[in-house]
């Protein structure tokens, strides 16, 4: 399954051997974590972020819905920004413009959370990478939180 799925990734154009050991660290990351605030979450059910949110809450992770624009989302309540939050979060998951990103990536090292996850379609920042880490805090991008957990988790688990 490993290999199907780092297939589906290394079309993006990344080093095999990069992508196999970023694969290794998700896959222990995805176990340890516990709650996730998703950023850039729609009210919409047909949007990415939104059923991404629904899955990782309906596999148990605790997630903070992050919309300026809406009070609940998912029945959750939602809030306007990271540091609204009133836990402490262990990713920030971000669905977002890759404009928005550096302004998004700024605002969540505030709230120091182990990991910045940048969502497929947000672009690539190796800059924005550099700060987080120099901070501490694991930033991700180009991959897919729900796809991971379904490859390196779920199906592990059964």
């Amino acid at each position: 399954m490993k290999s199907t799925f780092n297939s589906w990734y290394d079309k993006k154009a990344r080093a095999t051997d990069e992508l196999s050991a970023e694969t290794d660290e998700v896959s222990v990351l995805l176990r340890e974590i516990k709650k996730i605030a998703v950023v850039g979450i729609s009210r919409n059910p047909q949007k990415d972020s939104f059923f991404v949110a629904r899955y990782l809450n309906k596999d148990g992770y605790t997630v903070f819905p992050v919309n300026p624009g809406a009070d609940e989302i998912m029945g959750l309540k939602c809030y306007p920004d990271l540091a609204s939050i009133p836990e402490e979060v262990d990713v920030v998951d971000v669905f977002r413009a890759p404009d928005d990103i550096p302004a998004v990536v700024e605002e969540a090292l505030k709230i120091n959370p182990k990991v910045i996850w940048l969502q497929l379609g947000t672009g690539d920042h190796p800059d924005q990478k550099k700060r987080a880490e120099s901070k501490g805090v694991k930033l991700i991008q180009n991959r897919c939180i729900k796809a991971d957990h379904q490859f390196l988790v779920r199906d592990q688990a059964g």
